[in-house]
């Protein structure tokens, strides 16, 4: 039996999971980039042909990575329930659901660092190094500045990511506009609530890529 609603209990419904999904990607998206910038950075420079070579490291790093990045969410989701309720106390709502949306996201993120500081010129690194220049020079003078716009680009890519892993945490009760969209659209058969929850995913994406793709483009033109 589908259900309709009024606008009047329609709003207050919709804004709540917005800004729910708001606070888990924002939070997310600032523990994703605070953990997968140095990660991805360290993966770069640990490379056999790295600034600060440690190729046994770098390939046990990268196979940690690279199992975080082949799980799938869901079942991510599920498996790190015990470890966010150690962690939080709760495995329900918003703040529970940044713990496994952070974790799902800083693997992809790290590598998205590593490919941008690939992109680098090697001759602005020699050339620090030649002058005396150590691993943190490198990094801090060639490396970050010049992969900034990648970067950049690399981080609106990930919160695209992160608004759509907060939609699936929803599965769980983790809140937001996923949560919405299940609890009183899928299992009430309410059109509206699902119609209203896409339609303000899709706006969120648009929004972050739009806004991200003219920072990028400003960025570069300074450059």
């Amino acid at each position: 039996m589908r259900s309709s609603m009024s606008w009047e209990d329609l709003y207050p419904i919709l804004l709540n999971g917005t800004l729910e999904t708001l606070y888990m990607v924002l939070f997310a998206a600032l523990f994703t980039v605070l953990i997968g910038l140095p990660v991805g950075i360290v993966l770069f420079i640990t490379r056999p042909t790295g600034v600060f070579a440690m190729p046994k490291f770098n390939a046990l790093l990268g196979t940690i990575i690279n199992i975080g990045r082949s799980l799938p969410f869901i079942v991510l989701l599920i498996a790190l329930i015990p470890f966010t309720r150690l962690l939080i106390g709760t495995t329900l709502g918003s703040t529970a659901a940044i713990v496994p949306i952070t974790i799902g996201a800083f693997p992809f993120f790290s590598r998205v660092v590593e490919n941008a500081l690939d992109e680098v010129d090697k001759g602005r690194i020699e050339a620090i190094l030649s002058m005396g220049g150590n691993v943190w020079h490198v990094i801090s003078k060639a490396l970050l500045p010049e992969a900034l716009p990648s970067i950049l680009a690399g981080i609106t890519l990930t919160i695209v990511l992160l608004i759509g892993f907060s939609a699936m945490a929803g599965v769980i009760g983790g809140g937001g506009l996923g949560d919405l969209a299940i609890r009183y659209g899928y299992l009430r058969f309410n059109d509206q609530i699902m119609f209203g929850t896409v339609l303000l995913l899709i706006v969120m994406v648009q929004g972050v890529q739009s806004f991200g793709d003219y920072l990028v483009r400003r960025l570069a033109h300074r450059r």
